[in-house]
């Protein structure tokens, strides 16, 4: 039935047609509907039984154990400060409320400029940005005003996606880049104590909290050299202040597990971070350079999230497979390090993974080159 449809009103949509200016809206919502049916046109090439748009839409699943979580944990957090006793689903709902409208503007105008410019070039439109537009708001505090997240949204497609050729050409992270962003242009809204909680009130849900409340993260606490007191549970369910998404380790893990299962994020980058960060934890720990364990490092922060769902980015981590382990490793040593020798900056992840995007494409070259060079070797013998 919904091919028939497509096949009906596809005439309106190509040259001559009435519709033709919006082809690349149809070519979109065709392709996402239906695993398309066209072949290349040159060259040889292995079709799998999967496309990007439907890799895209793993991931999107992957990341809502993540997303309703951190959605209740706005909640949780709203009402506990304030004194307040809800229930679940008026907790849940106070943080829907509050995450909603962050994803309606980051895929508002994440998906019009990527229509606009498919249209401009004549091309179909490209599937990538239905993992960032969930991401952005995931990453970001959760007071994040959404003029600024509309901005950072702007700034990230354009000049870390677009003017690189679109999806699967560019070289950072879209994600980190609109955070890292906001992070430089508007450091007050992305830092410090006053960002981490919700203090509006939607239709009657949430109890408005004092002007100047502040509510520090676990690693804000530990960059200030104040003591940790953020229960373990806590940690692992996502119960503490935090960007939206990257609090609950649980959550987290779920969504690595429908990665791996799926075979879309690689094994050995996401185990690399986690083996990098634990030991250069270690190291730090053992030389009382840090109030934090390393277990701590790992499951506070983004740390997870950016390993599980960052770090693994297809197009801008390494490719090769010994690589990945490279690439990884250093990933999670890097955060760690940034962590603990600069208080002022208590979360590493996100300069850690761009700084490694860009040095991704030279571990590859000189993994590529010692393979030609043991095969050049073992052809002369």
């Amino acid at each position: 039935m919904v091919k028939n449809f497509l096949d009906k009103i596809r005439p309106h949509f190509e040259e001559g047609g009435k519709l033709k200016s919006f082809r690349s809206v149809f070519d979109g919502m065709e392709t996402f509907l239906l695993v398309p049916n066209t072949t290349s046109r040159v060259g040889v090439s292995i079709h799998d039984a999967i496309d990007s748009k439907r890799i895209m839409s793993f991931v999107v699943i992957a990341l809502l154990p993540a997303l309703l979580v951190g959605m209740y944990n706005i909640g949780y957090q709203n009402y506990t400060a304030a004194g307040v006793e809800a229930g679940f689903l008026e907790m849940f709902a106070y943080g829907l409320a509050v995450t909603l409208p962050k994803i309606v503007v980051s895929y508002f105008v994440g998906l019009g400029i990527e229509f606009v410019v498919a249209q401009w070039k004549k091309e179909e439109i490209q599937e990538g940005y239905l993992v960032t537009g969930l991401l952005i708001p995931m990453i970001v505090p959760v007071g994040c005003p959404l003029w600024m997240l509309a901005l950072a949204v702007a700034f990230s497609v354009i000049f870390a996606k677009e003017i690189f050729g679109g999806t699967g050409m560019n070289i950072f992270n879209p994600a980190l880049v609109a955070r890292a962003f906001l992070f430089f242009a508007y450091p007050t809204m992305m830092s410090g104590e006053s960002v981490w909680v919700s203090t509006d009130t939607f239709l009657g849900l949430g109890n408005q909290l004092p002007d100047g409340f502040t509510m520090a993260t676990p690693l804000g606490q530990a960059g200030a050299g104040v003591e940790v007191t953020t229960p373990l549970a806590d940690m692992f369910t996502g119960l503490m202040p935090g960007s939206i998404g990257e609090t609950s380790v649980i959550a987290i893990a779920i969504g690595a597990a429908i990665l791996l299962w799926t075979r879309i994020a690689s094994w050995k980058t996401m185990l690399s971070v986690f083996v990098g960060g634990a030991l250069v934890g270690l190291l730090f720990q053992a030389c009382e350079m840090t109030a934090l364990t390393w277990y701590e490092h790992i499951l506070l922060g983004g740390f997870c999230f950016g390993a599980v769902f960052m770090a693994t980015d297809p197009v801008t981590s390494a490719r090769t497979e010994g690589g990945k382990y490279i690439y990884g490793f250093l990933i999670g040593a890097l955060a760690i390090t940034i962590r603990v020798l600069n208080p002022g900056y208590p979360e590493g992840m996100m300069l850690a993974i761009l700084f490694m995007n860009m040095f991704a494409p030279l571990i590859d070259y000189c993994f590529v080159q010692r393979n030609i060079s043991k095969r050049a070797k073992r052809a002369i013998k």
